[in-house]
């Protein structure tokens, strides 16, 4: 039990060195969600909790399955990983099973992926069949900003690496900034 504190030292230091920055989980945003379709235009709040990013192995697992058994491996071997926070819509909720963070030139890019669809726009004119994931991308900026987009039923395909990419979606893509409170 001792050795922790020098392990929690050790990365305090590292911290303080400014050479890692890591990011903090849990992490819980509420962020606007805008969308338009040819009749509507929604918007909303989402709260999108994550409590911790996937392990290495379980992130190296769904991406064979990409890779090697294309969307449907992908989806069935998502749907028995356990989850590692939630996207919130209203009243509906997604387990996130696939999460994973990498840095960018001045801030990180954090992909999600949840097991089932959040939502279908009202007047969607594709098909539902098939769109089974709800896919969310973040970026943080240097300076705390944050913004991104949501595919509330979505379908990946692997990039270059392997990992998912937005492969197709029911319905036009969800705009995402930061939540501002009006007082």
């Amino acid at each position: 039990m001792r050795a922790f504190p020098h392990i929690a030292a050790v990365a305090l230091l590292v911290l303080l060195d400014g050479r890692v920055r890591a990011a903090e989980y849990p992490l819980h945003l509420e962020l606007d969600a805008s969308a338009e379709t040819e009749t509507t235009q929604v918007k909303s709040t989402v709260a999108i909790t994550v409590d911790r990013l996937m392990l290495p192995s379980r992130r190296t697992r769904a991406m064979d399955a990409l890779a090697h058994t294309g969307y449907a491996g992908f989806l069935t071997l998502l749907r028995s990983l356990p989850p590692v926070g939630t996207i919130t819509l209203s009243k509906r909720q997604v387990d996130v099973r696939y999460a994973h963070e990498e840095p960018r030139d001045s801030g990180r890019r954090l992909v999600l992926v949840a097991d089932r669809p959040l939502f279908f726009l009202a007047g969607a004119d594709k098909a539902r069949a098939g769109y089974e994931l709800t896919m969310v991308e973040l970026i943080f900026d240097a300076k705390g900003g944050v913004t991104g987009t949501m595919a509330g039923a979505a379908r990946v395909k692997p990039d270059r690496a392997g990992a998912p990419l937005l492969d197709d979606y029911a319905e036009r893509p969800v705009r995402l900034t930061n939540h501002i409170r009006q007082p």
